[in-house]
């Protein structure tokens, strides 16, 4: 049988056409393969469940058989596996999710290019690669803007991929603090009247970016930052009348803020601070929609040089495949009501 592809120390893995459609491919790094194929084979029943080609576990080769289209779809999987594992030194159960999303792996062969670019960004959990173009290109924004924002649906990392930035920021001292904000609608921003101090009255609603800091930072020292004030949790009413220094603010489901907010928000920037507004216009909460500000902000501001809009689609969801399904469902309903 003949090696079509290697990488280039030859040392990792190769791989194989066998007869028929059949592909083989051999990983030579055990701990890449204990990886790839995962607990109890649990990685490779998923992508035999996912694709319907059967997958064959022995030694350090892992051959799968079956239709050529779907041979080829766990062949890939499988490589952007072994990629992920290099540049994040595990593999959890979203990753076999986005191996087996065709956007996600199309340019497999670039990987190793990939992780050389300054798209990435390494906390100290993990690793966060950009997953599309838009992504890289908001990565960038984040990197180089002092004021951005990002449009688009569940899913496509705008708040993830904002808070590994910020948290990178914050540890290599580049700023002081991370102020975390988010309009508190379901409770009309009238938080008195819920028990307890700031923080727990704003937690439940910040819990989207508190599931992204505990993701990328270990627990124990996101809660001494929060008690240091390294890490603020500021509801958006709070946030007039302020000034951020040195800060990297982030205003999550800000399509639940009016104009008027978005301008308060926007007008505290500071000296070395960035801002940075998310929001998904087809997920307005608030009693009358045509009081959100998000997109009507974008088109206030698209002129202003400074600031850049990233407007995400479908296409750079990173959930699970049915997500990217889901919203394009309900953005065919709504073409189809206009």
């Amino acid at each position: 049988m003949k090696i079509i592809k290697q990488n280039k120390n030859g040392k990792d893995f190769s791989i194989t056409h066998g007869s028929g459609d059949s592909i083989n491919i051999s990983i030579f790094n055990n701990e890449i393969l204990m990886e790839v194929v995962g607990s109890f084979d649990s990685n490779l029943k998923e992508l035999e469940r996912a694709t319907g080609s059967k997958i064959f576990f022995r030694g350090n080769s892992i051959a799968i058989k079956g239709k050529k289209y779907a041979n080829e779809k766990v062949k890939n999987a499988i490589e952007y596996l072994i990629e992920r594992f290099r540049s994040d030194k595990k593999i959890d159960k979203n990753d076999i999710i986005l191996s087996l999303n065709n956007e996600m792996i199309k340019d497999i062969k670039n990987q190793s290019k990939i992780q050389s670019l300054e798209e990435i960004i390494k906390t100290p959990k993990r690793s966060v690669i950009p997953r599309s173009k838009k992504q890289k290109e908001y990565v960038r924004a984040l990197k180089t803007n002092q004021i951005i924002m990002s449009l688009g649906p569940a899913g496509t990392g705008k708040t993830y991929l904002a808070v590994a930035v910020a948290l990178t920021m914050l540890l290599e001292k580049k700023v002081e603090r991370i102020i975390l904000s988010r309009p508190a609608v379901e409770a009309g921003e009238r938080l008195g009247f819920l028990p307890g101090d700031m923080k727990e009255k704003i937690d439940p609603y910040l819990r989207p970016l508190y599931d992204s800091l505990h993701d990328l930072f270990h627990y124990d020292k996101i809660q001494k930052k929060i008690e240091t004030g390294e890490i603020e949790i500021a509801p958006l009413a709070f946030m007039r009348g302020r000034t951020l220094k040195n800060s990297f603010a982030i205003l999550d489901e800000a399509q639940n803020a009016t104009q008027t907010q978005i301008k308060m928000f926007l007008t505290r920037i500071g000296e070395n601070s960035k801002l940075v507004v998310n929001g998904d216009p087809s997920q307005i909460d608030l009693p009358n929609k045509n009081q959100s500000g998000l997109i009507e902000s974008q088109k206030i501001l698209k002129e202003i040089k400074e600031i850049s809009i990233i407007n995400f689609d479908h296409n750079d969801v990173v959930r699970h495949p049915l997500v990217t399904k889901i919203v394009e469902a309900y953005q065919k309903n709504n073409n189809d009501k206009s």
